[in-house]
C-alpha cells in the first residue's frame, strides 16, 4: 500500500524476514494523510489475507492494524469523534507522524485533545526531525503531558544518517524512548530489521531497557493495555524540581 509494500508478495515476504529476525507481532501502518486515501476496512481484509497465509505457512507472527496518523484539522476531528478508527488496533494508541520538516503550531494542545477522545499519541521517529534534531528539549513538555516515544532501529545503526543516530542516542541515554521499530516499506531499501539495533540499545544502555523498548512496550500497545516505564526518564522534571508551587502553576 502507498509508499510500503506494492503487492501481496512483498507484504509476505517482509513479514516472513521479520519473524526471522525475531519479530512476533507487527502493526501494518499505512498512512492516512492527504496523498493517500485511508481505508479502514480494505486494509483490515488485507491484513486478514496475509494472517491467513502466514498462518497456513506456520510463520510465528501475529499481524496488527494502525496508521501513521497525520495531523491535519479532518484527521484529528474524526479521531476524536472515533478514536478506534486510527489507533492500533483499535485499542488506543495512536501512532503520530509529523512532517519531515519543522514542527506544526500548537501541537501541545493538539495531543492534549487527542488525549481527552482517550487516545495516548504515540510520536513516531522524533530523531528525524530536523528541527527536533536542533533541540530534542522541545520533546519534554509533550512527553510530560503523557505523550509516548517511538525512535526507528535504523536511526539507532547510523542508516538514517548521523544526525538521526545522534538524536536517537541522546534520546536513549535520557531514557526518553518507549519503543523502538522497523519502519519498514520493502525487503530491499527499508527491510524489516531490528535485532540489530536491539543488541546496540542491550549492549550500552541495559538488557532490561532494550527488553522494554522491543517487547513489554510494544506488546502493551498491540493489546491496548497501559504500561510504566522501566526506567524514570532523566531530566524531564529538573527544570521544575527548584521552582516554588507559585512558579510551577504560573507555568
Amino acid at each position: 500500500m502507498d509508499d510500503g509494500a506494492k503487492d501481496f508478495d512483498t507484504s509476505f515476504e517482509m513479514a516472513k524476514a521479520s519473524a526471522r529476525d525475531g519479530v512476533t507481532h507487527v502493526v501494518c501502518t499505512p498512512h492516512a494523510n492527504a496523498q493517500y486515501n485511508f481505508d479502514p476496512s480494505g486494509n483490515a481484509a488485507k491484513v486478514a489475507e496475509l494472517q491467513v497465509r502466514l498462518d497456513e505457512a506456520r510463520i510465528a507472527l501475529k499481524v496488527g492494524l494502525g496508521c501513521d496518523f497525520h495531523l491535519s484539522y479532518d484527521n484529528v476531528i474524526e479521531a476524536k469523534e472515533n478514536p478506534g478508527k486510527f489507533s492500533v488496533n483499535g485499542l488506543g494508541y495512536l501512532m503520530v507522524e509529523i512532517p519531515d520538516y519543522g514542527v506544526p503550531p500548537g501541537l501541545t494542545e493538539t495531543f492534549y485533545e487527542l488525549q481527552l477522545a482517550g487516545l495516548t499519541p504515540v510520536l513516531t521517529h522524533p530523531e528525524r526531525n530536523p528541527t527536533l534534531q536542533q533541540d530534542y528539549r522541545r520533546l519534554a513538555e509533550w512527553m510530560r503531558g503523557g505523550v509516548l516515544v517511538q525512535v526507528t532501529g535504523d536511526s539507532v545503526t547510523g542508516r538514517m544518517g548521523r544526525a538521526a543516530q545522534k538524536m536517537a542516542h541522546t534520546l536513549l541515554r535520557q531514557r526518553w524512548v518507549h519503543f523502538i521499530a522497523t519502519d519498514a516499506h520493502n525487503v530491499s531499501s527499508r527491510p524489516p530489521r531490528l535485532s540489530e539495533a536491539c543488541a546496540l540499545i542491550a549492549k550500552k544502555y541495559g538488557a532490561e531497557y532494550a527488553e522494554a523498548l522491543s517487547t513489554a512496550n510494544p506488546r502493551a500497545v498491540f493489546e491496548g493495555k497501559p504500561f510504566e516505564a522501566s526506567e524514570e526518564p532523566l531530566g524531564l522534571y529538573e527544570e521544575f524540581k527548584d521552582r516554588s508551587w507559585w512558579q510551577r502553576i504560573l507555568d
